[in-house]
């Protein structure tokens, strides 16, 4: 069962890019709201300690405002509750955005953490596609599966409707390559989501459609 909501400022003609969604399933139960244009607030209760300190990232160096609540078959282990976040996740940005007039659709971002570099590319174009090109080297970071990091990113990508490009560059210690991986991500999303003013609210194609 899926829910949503979007909400409308009744001083513009556009509408507020907030959405909330909450999807439950047999294995888990998720709720996300969403504001693209926030300032770096997050509420983040996934039950996976790891999980949420990645979305703490994103909401901090995108300036996206997330409040994320899920409840889990973790007896079982947290994949289900890893990829429904993902999904929900992208379900939700995938409402904010409506029809993605104005933005400037593209976004890219290199960041460093300490030895590991990742490099970040996106176009918010309608069309999903991932390609993955991490090499974590533990199995683990905490309790956490590092498996995880790109069924998170395959779930939020397929519902999110964006093609997403990973590249690491460098980088010996998984911690610091998957963080450096969100923030790169939250920078490259804030980029893509910004409005352009040159366009006048039209969608950023030339075939006027996304």
């Amino acid at each position: 069962m899926q829910t949503s909501d979007r909400q409308i400022n009744s001083n513009s003609s556009r509408p507020d890019r907030i959405a909330s969604v909450h999807r439950t399933t047999g294995e888990t139960d998720v709720k996300v709201t969403i504001n693209l244009d926030g300032t770096g607030i997050c509420m983040a209760a996934t039950g996976i300690p790891f999980l949420d300190h990645m979305l703490h990232q994103i909401a901090s160096h995108g300036l996206i405002d997330l409040n994320i609540q899920a409840q889990g078959d973790w007896e079982i282990d947290d994949h289900h509750t890893n990829e429904d976040v993902g999904i929900t996740l992208g379900q939700a940005f995938h409402q904010a955005l409506a029809d993605r007039k104005g933005i400037a659709r593209f976004g890219h971002f290199l960041a460093p953490l300490d030895e590991a570099l990742v490099q970040v590319a996106l176009d918010f174009s309608g069309r999903p596609h991932l390609s993955y090109g991490l090499e974590i080297p533990t199995q683990k970071v905490g309790t956490y599966d590092t498996q995880l990091v790109r069924e998170f990113f395959v779930a939020l990508v397929n519902h999110s409707q964006i093609t997403l490009h990973i590249r690491q560059l460098s980088g010996i210690n998984s911690h610091h390559i998957i963080e450096a991986t969100f923030k790169a991500f939250a920078r490259a999303t804030r980029m893509a989501l910004e409005i352009d003013s040159r366009r006048a609210g039209t969608i950023p194609s030339s075939k006027g459609i996304l």
